[in-house]
């Protein structure tokens, strides 16, 4: 099977939407995505890429919003079955890469469990594309030789996280949905041990007409100086200061 060969019916495509731009997304994903019966498709995937559904493609909204009402997780994985069941040809559709923070696992194991045949079009996930198009790159030899990518929902007291592990190993943090407990996240680097001067980045709709960027320290963040708009991609970490812009930003 190719993996843009048209869908058959009672079929389910995980389908990766990229940062947000059409023009970034897989070719693969722009077939398939203008060859379906049904889309679902998350919060974070953009106007630009769902006009180009096909005219008869049904669009499902089952997007997810930190502190709004949404879908369970549950109930997502429910619809593709039920969609595929009733042989419909379902491309679900996700911001970024499916499997990077996207509960893309939950769902093929879901749809393998009711024998849902499924296929998985990877997509540019937002903590490389987002840092790209702001000219950061995410790894710099004369800064890193490793890196982590966290999520911003672990920013507790009950966090499965590491803090101390993390800033001894991990020059550079990529933080996705990070504003949120931005605070929060930047108190538990510094007690373990980060300095307060290490650059962020907080890079908003990236490569959408709402982009925003903001830059700052650690330290402005812990004062309140540094905000940035949700949902957003956290870079913290040496690789912020050799960021060269390469575009404008729209108006």
């Amino acid at each position: 099977m190719q993996l843009d060969s048209p869908l058959a019916h009672g079929e389910v495509a995980l389908v990766g939407a990229g940062p947000g731009d059409a023009s970034l997304l897989t070719l693969a994903a722009a077939k398939l995505i203008g060859a379906c019966d049904v889309i679902v498709h998350d919060a974070l995937v953009s106007e630009a890429v769902l006009a180009m559904a096909c005219p008869d493609a049904e669009l499902l909204f089952a997007g997810k919003r930190g502190g709004k009402p949404s879908a369970s997780q549950q109930d997502i994985c429910e619809r593709l079955v039920s969609l595929a069941k009733a042989g419909r040809r379902v491309v679900r559709l996700k911001g970024g890469d499916p499997f990077v923070f996207g509960r893309g696992g939950e769902e093929i194991r879901a749809l393998a469990a009711a024998a849902v045949p499924f296929r998985v079009i990877p997509g540019i996930t937002a903590g490389i594309a987002a840092p790209a198009m702001a000219g950061i790159p995410v790894t710099d030899r004369t800064v890193n030789a490793s890196l982590a990518f966290l999520t911003g929902h672990e920013a507790t007291d009950q966090s499965r996280m590491d803090w101390q592990a993390l800033v001894a190993a991990f020059p550079v943090l990529v933080i996705y949905m990070g504003t949120r407990n931005l605070p929060e996240i930047a108190r538990h680097l510094v007690q373990a041990g980060m300095d307060v001067a290490t650059p962020v980045a907080i890079l908003h709709g990236v490569t959408l007409a709402d982009e925003q960027q903001d830059y700052g320290t650690l330290q402005q963040v812990l004062d309140g100086e540094l905000v940035g708009v949700s949902p957003s991609i956290v870079i913290i970490g040496g690789v912020v200061e050799a960021r060269r812009a390469w575009r404008m930003l729209p108006a």
